[in-house]
């Protein structure tokens, strides 16, 4: 056994680096359809050049454009705080009218009526009657922290170079001054799962990690430091009837990548499992950070988040997963509802990443997205919904609660629509035991309202995350006042 161990072991060691993978895959795809001679080769020097005058010229267009937020963080909470008079949605359980709940150091420390939660010593007590209490709501697929100005490189860091980055931590980058974050709070979006993206050719991007929307530094963010694995799949739809102009010989060679884009991922998790068993029995081996990063995963300890859209991903995926014996989050899911029968049977779990998308097929129902989650309910598939997670998306995160509402339009329950964005994700993630409802022990982490959050026009009129208040202010908000006063002085404006 330890010789085929070793064996195994060695097969990684003949696997390009991260760096040489994405640039093999890269160059493949694009060489068919490129000018390059080797003779222009030898204008290299000016590529350089002009290079490093693009990059002065990004980093000055970063410096203007991107900011730091003035928000500042609160300390810690310091005494007790005692809720009374609101409309508790505890999700988890029953909604309380007048209810009362009682949070301290972070935590709730109670939730329920006044004869269940009596007046606390010390305690401060915030009376909140007419309005309504719900548990922030979890982005699951976000790039919040890692994105500010997505037409500025300078301030994208949402991706590594190269195919195989299982080493990659999401959380180390992270930009608690992002201007963006106070923008998604300050609707109801209190958590996050920032994902590490996928370059061009990518495979393996990088383990993610759920982040709260408060903190200096990401050391402060960080609530679940290592979420999953992420794994991108590439697109497996290569019928000639999506691409009517492209030549045969185009297609296949599109096949062709796309089989040894999979056979790479293989080999990466045979190379993972083989070092994690060496590791397991004494061998002494080399350190490899790739596999090492991945030995949680080839242990069970840790899920892989599988981003698939179209039914062949999705079916290549769980049978993935039954191959290496790993758990899989299916993510994207566009197709799921044609695979319900095997997501249930398999217990896989879909993040829905956006609802506000067109059908992935022209002759899709037009509201294909949009019942999506409904399909899942009915068919008893686990689920949640996201948004899509793209570097665009982190600008308009604040959307999510209406992506919920619209499901609910099409079918989906309205509790199932609130727990989609709240108790679900933070199932799914694993971290039910803090977030995703208002129940003794969790964090306290929650939004007060005027109506129904799902609904646009319901406003968010207090936030709390770990038990202290933040302000709503944000970029937008003061941008918005500032030229309130331009128009008021031109006597546009009259409120």
């Amino acid at each position: 056994m330890k010789s085929a161990s070793k064996r195994g072991y060695q097969r990684s060691r003949v696997l390009p680096s991260p760096a040489q993978a994405g640039a093999q895959f890269h160059w493949a795809s694009q060489m068919k359809n490129s000018n390059w001679t080797p003779a222009s080769a030898g204008a290299g020097h000016f590529l350089v050049s002009g290079m490093l005058k693009a990059f002065a010229a990004l980093f000055a267009s970063a410096s203007l454009t991107a900011h730091a937020s003035s928000n500042i963080p609160p300390p810690p909470q310091q005494k007790p705080i005692l809720v009374t008079g609101a409309t508790i949605h505890t999700v988890s359980g029953a909604t309380i009218s007048n209810g009362r709940m009682l949070f301290d150091k972070g935590r709730i420390v109670a939730v329920g009526s006044a004869a269940d939660v009596p007046d606390a010593p010390g305690a401060t007590v915030v009376s909140l009657a007419g309005k309504h209490l719900y548990p922030g709501f979890i982005s699951a697929n976000s790039s919040l922290g890692l994105v500010e100005v997505q037409s500025v490189r300078a301030t994208v860091d949402s991706a590594e170079t190269g195919a195989l980055n299982p080493n990659s931590r999401a959380l180390v980058a992270v930009n608690a001054d992002s201007e963006l974050i106070p923008v998604a709070r300050a609707n109801g979006v209190l958590a996050a799962l920032t994902v590490p993206r996928a370059n061009v050719g990518g495979l393996i991007a990088g383990t993610s990690a759920l982040i709260q929307m408060d903190g200096w530094t990401w050391e402060d963010m960080g609530i679940v430091p290592e979420v999953g694995l992420h794994v991108f799949l590439p697109g497996m739809r290569f019928n000639a009837a999506l691409y009517p102009t492209l030549p045969a010989a185009r297609l296949e060679e599109m096949q062709r990548l796309t089989a040894q884009r999979l056979k790479a991922l293989e080999d990466a998790f045979e190379s993972a499992a083989a070092y994690a068993k060496g590791q397991a029995s004494g061998e002494s081996l080399a350190p490899d950070v790739r596999w090492e990063a991945m030995r949680p995963v080839i242990n069970g300890q840790r899920t892989v988040f599988m981003h698939a859209d179209e039914l062949p991903q999705m079916r290549y995926a769980l049978g993935f997963a039954q191959r290496f014996g790993v758990k899989i989050v299916i993510v994207g899911g566009q197709d799921a509802a044609l695979v319900t029968d095997l997501l249930r049977e398999r217990n896989v779990p879909v993040v829905i990443a956006g609802v506000h998308r067109l059908p992935l097929r022209r002759g899709d129902d037009i509201d294909a997205p949009f019942s999506l989650a409904a399909k899942l309910a009915a068919a008893g598939v686990k689920f949640c919904i996201a948004r899509g997670g793209g570097t665009f998306d982190a600008a308009t995160e604040r959307s999510l609660p209406f992506e919920a509402g619209t499901a609910a339009a099409h079918g989906l329950a309205r509790d199932e629509a609130l727990k989609a964005i709240t108790l679900y994700p933070a199932q799914i993630i694993g971290a039910a035991d803090k977030l995703g409802s208002l129940e003794k022990g969790k964090l306290a982490s929650f939004i007060v309202t005027d109506g129904d959050p799902l609904e646009i026009q319901t406003r968010v009129e207090r936030i709390y995350i770990a038990g202290r208040e933040l302000e709503l202010s944000d970029k937008q908000t003061k941008l918005n006042e500032k030229y309130e006063q331009k128009y008021k002085q031109l006597g546009i404006y009259k409120k």
